[in-house]
């Protein structure tokens, strides 16, 4: 089969983490690129010998034969691009946070249904080996019925330095990052039936939350805290390191720093090492993030191939982002959020 024709839209911050994906796989490559700013267009299609490059999205499409466009901007463009990508019936790739409100993503998620095309959202933090580890576990039944969850991001890294406009919207590490810890404990756990939220903000010096503390119960039962934080400084800072506490009825998980994982299950005490990959692009402490960039894009490619749903899909994640409208709304109302009412 002929690998996939792709266009990468938004050549910023992380868009070379993605660039570096497509040409580490087989079965796609991007053959355009396309960004407002000619700087950052000559930077990243130079890097990666992109020849195609435009400024306008619309001139993109009208000049392309594409497979698939991954829309790698910042978030208050997504939803126009997308409905161009699906006015071109175009398959999307979009990045997160998927839109700036669940009305914007569930009119994107209805553009594409009606033009017949797939929509994947770039929420890569669920492919990371370690994660990925963990989900096996559970699958296998070594711990039985998971009853509680504990899925933790807490650093005191500067995410500002690379990334300035992060300082300055009203929202900030729910939307972030939040929405990454949210979606795994709906990949870990189950989707969610309720949600209360505490938030607050520790850095004088932006404008949205960097602390918040989110518990959740889910439909199958369980019971999870989320909590993230970029205010909280450690001896040894875990950034980027997501760790995970799961109790099931016959054992228990444990992803501690380091990526150590230890079970205490059905088969006795095991601990092992589940360190990503470092990529030969990649570099500490990035490199599970980045690695799971591959491993998102992978399984992209595979979907088109077989016509299967992406797992994170546009439909799926409307249940992520319900998560991070309701942790925004219990936080303010300091009441508990019911999502069925978020998703009607």
């Amino acid at each position: 089969m002929a690998a996939l024709r792709g266009a990468l839209i938004g050549c910023g911050f992380f868009a070379v983490n993605q660039m570096h994906g497509w040409r580490d796989i087989d079965g796609a490559s991007i053959v355009a690129i396309c960004d407002r700013d000619p700087e950052r267009l000559r930077i990243v299609g130079d890097e990666f010998g992109i020849e195609r490059r435009y400024r306008d999205a619309v001139e993109l499409f009208a000049a392309e034969t594409l497979d698939f466009v991954d829309i790698a901007t910042t978030v208050g463009s997504h939803r126009p691009l997308v409905e161009i990508a699906a006015a071109n019936r175009v398959p999307v790739i979009c990045q997160k946070p998927f839109a700036p409100t669940l009305a914007d993503a569930k009119v994107m998620v209805k553009a594409c249904a009606d033009a017949g095309v797939p929509l994947m959202v770039h929420e890569n933090f669920r492919w990371q080996s370690p994660i990925q580890a963990v989900r096996a576990l559970l699958d296998s039944g070594e711990i039985g019925r998971p009853f509680f969850g504990r899925i933790s991001f807490r650093s005191a890294y500067d995410v500002f330095s690379g990334q300035p406009y992060l300082a300055t919207g009203k929202r900030f590490i729910i939307e972030d990052l939040g929405i990454h810890i949210l979606d795994i404990a709906r990949f870990l756990l189950g989707d969610v039936s309720s949600l209360t939220a505490r938030t607050t903000r520790v850095n004088p010096n932006i404008a949205g939350e960097d602390v918040a503390t989110m518990l959740m119960d889910h439909e199958g039962g369980a019971t999870s805290v989320v909590d993230c934080s970029y205010a909280t400084k450690l001896a040894a800072d875990p950034f980027p390191e997501t760790l995970i506490e799961i109790d099931g009825s016959d054992g228990t998980i444990r992803l501690a720093q380091g990526y150590q994982l230890t079970v205490a299950g059905k088969s006795g005490t095991t601990v092992r090492d589940v360190s990503p990959p470092l990529l030969s692009w990649a570099s500490r402490p990035w490199h599970n993030i980045q690695e799971s960039v591959v491993a998102i894009q992978k399984h992209w490619v595979d979907c088109l191939a077989t016509a299967k749903e992406p797992a994170t899909s546009g439909a799926d994640n409307i249940k992520t982002f319900a998560l991070v409208e309701a942790a925004y709304a219990g936080a303010a109302s300091r009441q508990p959020v019911r999502i069925d009412d978020l998703l009607k």
